[in-house]
């Protein structure tokens, strides 16, 4: 009994001591292994259809990371520099919300505007300035979480490298890697099989059929603003895909305003174009291709989706568009084996 009880207390302490230093050791290399889970995971069928037909596990993941750099990375490292240069533009005088304010002047616009303006007990003066002073922190809270803040180049190069390294190995050994942390985990196997299936839907149906869609929507939005004559589009694109997430309204809290403030200052032509952009282009995106991903699979409330995603980014930074999700669909899975076995007994 008594080496028993040694066992007990000194077990618990070294593991946890351990994984402490283990945790301090792993720290400064959380954002590579970060970003290498997330690519490995939304690009793991890619990985299994290759090796279906290479044979290889080593060749088929060292295939899927190229075409990973290739594809996702470049466009997405231009796309970071043009959010960036457009972002750190803006500021009060910049912002130059003058042509809004005049829309708001509109005869059939300021009548709703004022009784808003009455409901909330604000002046006009009051609404110009908390509505300008808000678009300049939104530039710049977005523009924080922007790899170009991350630090020097050299420390960004050896991350970029770092993570193209775990990302192989994530995708030739991803199966080993879940298999022995099954191990550990105090499951039965029909317990660990119905995480995995939970979580696997949980994430197909949020990152599919919820990123997807919504890069999809903004690089549409953002190629319509520009089309027609918007400035910074991209900085359009990114705020479509981010209202995507709202339920009910959508992207539409975007592009609507912003076709109607084109009707409204007598550009018809180009708000009609940008009108049609958004009802036959970006809603269908939303409307069809959302429900087919997601068909048959659990999927989270969209509510639920902003709200991980959002807090996701607040506590891991970008890689939180992901991991947020991911860790809620971890965590339903978990009450729900508590909640059989509770009934259980």
């Amino acid at each position: 009994m008594k080496e028993n009880r040694f066992y007990y207390l000194i077990m618990p302490a070294l593991i946890l001591g351990f994984g402490y230093v283990t945790y301090l050791i792993l720290k400064p290399f959380f954002f590579p292994i970060g970003w290498a889970i997330v690519f490995s995971i939304v690009f793991y069928p890619l990985y299994v259809f290759l090796v279906r037909y290479l044979k290889s596990p080593s060749i088929a993941s060292g295939v899927t990371t190229v075409i990973i750099l290739l594809v996702i990375l470049g466009p997405l490292s231009y796309f970071l520099y043009l959010l960036a240069s457009e972002l750190s533009n803006v500021s009060v005088k910049e912002a130059s919300l003058d042509r809004l304010y005049r829309v708001f002047d509109h005869p059939y616009v300021k009548p709703l505007v004022d009784r808003m303006l009455t409901f909330f007990h604000l002046t006009t003066v009051q609404f110009q300035s908390q509505l300008t002073g808000n678009m300049s922190a939104m530039g710049k809270n977005l523009l924080s979480y922007l790899p170009s803040r991350l630090g020097d180049v050299a420390g960004t190069m050896v991350s970029f490298v770092l993570m193209v390294f775990a990302l192989f190995f994530f995708l030739k050994d991803g199966d080993q890697f879940l298999a022995k942390a099954g191990d550990y985990m105090p499951f039965s196997i029909n317990q660990k099989q119905r995480i995995a299936k939970q979580v696997k839907d949980i994430v197909v149906s949020t990152i599919y059929g919820g990123l997807v869609v919504a890069v999809l929507q903004g690089v549409c939005a953002g190629l319509g603003f520009m089309f027609v004559g918007f400035s910074s589009p991209v900085l359009w694109g990114v705020a479509t895909s981010i209202a995507s997430f709202i339920p009910a309204i959508g992207s539409f809290v975007v592009w609507g305003p912003a076709a109607f403030y084109l009707l409204a200052t007598g550009h018809i032509a180009k708000g009609i174009v940008l009108l049609c952009i958004g009802v036959f282009i970006i809603g269908l995106i939303d409307n069809l291709l959302r429900p087919l991903i997601i068909q048959g699979r659990v999927s989270m409330p969209l509510l639920v989706i902003i709200f991980t995603v959002l807090g996701g980014i607040e506590v891991f930074g970008l890689i939180g568009i992901v991991l947020g999700p991911l860790v809620l669909a971890v965590f339903v899975s978990l009450m729900d084996i508590f909640r059989d076995v509770g009934g259980e007994h």
